[in-house]
C-alpha cells in the first residue's frame, strides 16, 4: 500500500497537471451524478439497496473498533475483521474478505497458478501476519470457483474468485464478515471508503517485520476520467479501461494506492453506518510518484453470480477436512505472487486532454 512523499522531476510535471484536472472535475460534479457506475445522490433514507443480501448474516459490517485515522498506516486491531491472507503453499500473496461462515472472496488473477484447493490456505483473525494470537486461524479451502471470463473480454476484467471454506467459522471480535452489496448499491458522495491489506510500501520496499495490516482512505473516482490516466500514445488506445465490472478510486493529495501483496483484498464503504463490500484490489500503474487511481472488482456487478455459485455448492462435512487447520508461527510474504496487475507502457495524460478538461472544469465552475 502506498504512502508517497514528495515527488521529483520529470513525471511529477504530468502528476501535478493530472491532479490539478482530477481536482477541478471532481468538485465540478454535482450531487446526483454518476460516479464510477453509483449514484451520489444524498438520501436520509435507507435504500433497498443498501440493505445485506438475504444470505449474508445479520452480524456483517459491523465492527468492534471504530474510528477515523487516516490512511496508509497501522490499522487498528479489531477494526477491519473481515480481512483475510491467502497463502499459496505456506506464502501470504493476496489478501482477501470473509463474507460468511464458510465463504471468502477474493480476486481472480491470484490463483492463476493453480485452481487446487490443497494449494491454499486462508488466515482469518490476524493483524501482523508474522504475529498470530488465541484469535488466529488458518481454515482449509474446500472448493476454488475463478470466474470462467477472467481477462477473455478486456484487461482484467470478471477479477473475482470465490473460494469455499470447510468451515464453519465461529464469528468474534477479531473475525467477523463484511456484508455483501445488492446489484445496484447506492454509495452517497460523502461514503467513508477504505483499502486494506499487508501489500508493499512502494514498488520495491516491502512491508516490514510484524507485517502490521495497513489500511488508506480512498474516494470514488468516475470512471471515464479515471480512464484517462491509463491511455497510450495512440488516440482511442482503449486497451486498458474501467469498465462496467471495475471502479477506480483513489486519493492523489496525499498519495495513496493499492501496491504489489494487496491483490484481492477488500475497498469497503460504509453505508448507513454498515460496512460494505465495494471492491476488490485488482489493477493499477505501479505504486510510486505520480500515484495513479486504484482499480477494483465492483461485487455488486457479480451478485448474481456469486449467489449461483453459493447455491451449487452445499456446505461441506467439517469433519472431512484433509489437515486439521493450524496456526502458523510467522507467514512469510512471497511478493512475486498475487502482484496488481499494471498497464505496460501508458501516458498519465496527454496534453490536449488536460487542456480539454481544464477548459471544462473552469467552464462549469463558472456556472
Amino acid at each position: 500500500m502506498e504512502i508517497a512523499g514528495p515527488g521529483g522531476s520529470g513525471a511529477g510535471w504530468w502528476g501535478a497537471c493530472t491532479l490539478a484536472v482530477v481536482v477541478l472535475c471532481l468538485l465540478s460534479l454535482p450531487l446526483g451524478t454518476e460516479v464510477a457506475g453509483t449514484t451520489t445522490q444524498r438520501s436520509t433514507q435507507p435504500s433497498e439497496e443498501i440493505q445485506p443480501q438475504a444470505d449474508t448474516q445479520a452480524e456483517c459490517g459491523i465492527p468492534a473498533v471504530t474510528g477515523k485515522i487516516f490512511g496508509g498506516r497501522d490499522a487498528p486491531q479489531k477494526r477491519w475483521p473481515w480481512q483475510a491472507s491467502v497463502l499459496y503453499r505456506g506464502m501470504h500473496i493476496c489478501g482477501a474478505t470473509i463474507v460468511s461462515a464458510y465463504w471468502v472472496i477474493s480476486a481472480a488473477h491470484c490463483f492463476q497458478k493453480s485452481h487446487h484447493p490443497d494449494d491454499y490456505q486462508i488466515l482469518l483473525g490476524y493483524y501482523r501476519l508474522k504475529s498470530p494470537t488465541q484469535h488466529s486461524l488458518q481454515m482449509s479451502v474446500y472448493r476454488v470457483f475463478v470466474h470462467n471470463d477472467f481477462n477473455k473480454r478486456y484487461f482484467m476484467g470478471s477479477d473475482i474468485t470465490l473460494l469455499q471454506l470447510y468451515g464453519p467459522v465461529n464469528f468474534t471480535e477479531y473475525i467477523r464478515p463484511a456484508c455483501l452489496p445488492g446489484r445496484n448499491p447506492q454509495v452517497s458522495s460523502s461514503a467513508s471508503c477504505w483499502i486494506t491489506g499487508w501489500g508493499m510500501v512502494t514498488e520495491t520496499t516491502m512491508l516490514g517485520d510484524p507485517y502490521t495490516l495497513q489500511e488508506a482512505q480512498l474516494g470514488i473516482m468516475d470512471s471515464q476520467i479515471c480512464t484517462m490516466f491509463f491511455q497510450g500514445p495512440q488516440p482511442g488506445n482503449n486497451t486498458y479501461s474501467v469498465q462496467d465490472d471495475m471502479l477506480c478510486a483513489g486519493d492523489l493529495m496525499t498519495g495513496k494506492s493499492i501496491c504489489r501483496g494487496d491483490s484481492g483484498g477488500p475497498f469497503v464503504c460504509n453505508l448507513n453506518n454498515v460496512w460494505f463490500l465495494i471492491g476488490l484490489s485488482s489493477w493499477s500503474l505501479p505504486c510510486q510518484q505520480p500515484v495513479s487511481p486504484s482499480v477494483f472488482t465492483r461485487v455488486s456487478y457479480f451478485s448474481e453470480w456469486i449467489t449461483q455459485k453459493q447455491n451449487s455448492s452445499p456446505n461441506p462435512d467439517p469433519s472431512s477436512v484433509p489437515h486439521p487447520p493450524s496456526v502458523p508461527p510467522g507467514v512469510p510474504i512471497f511478493p512475486s505472487l498475487g502482484n496488481i496487475h499494471k498497464p505496460r507502457s501508458v501516458l498519465t495524460l496527454v496534453i490536449s486532454q488536460v487542456l480539454v478538461l481544464l477548459l471544462i472544469s473552469l467552464w462549469t465552475l463558472q456556472l
